[in-house]
């Protein structure tokens, strides 16, 4: 080994450490908001089918106040709420690490 070589291993680690822990930092962020995403869509989803039922008169009440109701039991907010007959489509969204993270969802009778 050279004498001018000396310690060049300890420079190399300090690198690769580096280039990971950067590469750590844009996946955590990344990962959460794409587990957000998946709750928000599962939000929305049992959003709409609520607030279907009720469309469709198998519970009392109104349809987008019951959206809003299982949407905020889910820790999410009802952006919108449109009703069509039986079929309705709620748009459910939160933020996450400062980003907007939202999903859309529609349900109603098979027919329809």
């Amino acid at each position: 080994m050279n004498a001018g070589e000396r310690g060049s291993g300890s420079i190399l680690v300090i690198a690769i450490l580096a280039a990971m822990l950067t590469l750590l930092s844009l996946f955590v962020p990344l990962a959460a908001v794409l587990m957000t995403r998946h709750s928000v869509a599962t939000a929305a989803d049992a959003s709409a089918l609520a607030a279907a039922d009720v469309a469709s008169g198998l519970l009392p009440g109104s349809p987008c106040p019951q959206a809003a109701s299982v949407a905020a039991a889910n820790h999410v907010q009802i952006e919108r709420c449109d009703v069509d007959g039986a079929v309705v489509t709620v748009t459910a969204s939160t933020v996450v690490l400062g980003f907007r993270v939202a999903m859309t969802a529609t349900a109603g009778p098979p027919d329809t």
